[in-house]
């Protein structure tokens, strides 16, 4: 979870920012860019200012004909949505598709029962 001091620094470093060279799309590309190297940033990012955000940055740098910053725009939003479903318990080996349920042959589960060590009797009821 992030922190409300995190979120608070950056949405007012958002607010008070005077570089006002760069268009507004830019600095949110650059921003998820940059804070997709660092997890507590990238959450803030995500928490702050949003995804849908970022794919309206994206969209406008497009439109602008800014390939590269929409490359690095795509790059960062794939990222961010990978992140999501990871952090959702979809996993990067299945595709993100959710849980693929048990393995069949039995060849990927490291947990396997076998004739492991009893707990002995301490005479405390099964239910506590």
């Amino acid at each position: 979870m992030v922190s409300t001091t995190a979120v608070k620094r950056a949405l007012a470093a958002l607010a008070t920012r005077t570089d006002t060279a760069r268009r507004p799309y830019v600095a949110v590309i650059d921003e998820a860019d940059a804070a997709r190297g660092d997890l507590r940033r990238a959450a803030g990012f995500a928490d702050a200012v949003g995804l849908d955000r970022l794919a309206e940055a994206v969209d406008a740098a497009d439109r602008a004909g800014d390939e590269t910053t929409a490359e690095r725009g795509c790059e960062a939003l794939t990222a961010y949505r990978r992140f999501r479903r990871v952090a959702a318990g979809d996993t990067v080996e299945n595709g993100g598709g959710g849980d693929p349920g048990p393995d069949p042959d039995g060849v990927a589960d490291h947990f396997r029962s076998g004739p492991g060590i009893h707990k002995p009797d301490t005479g405390q009821d099964a239910d506590r």
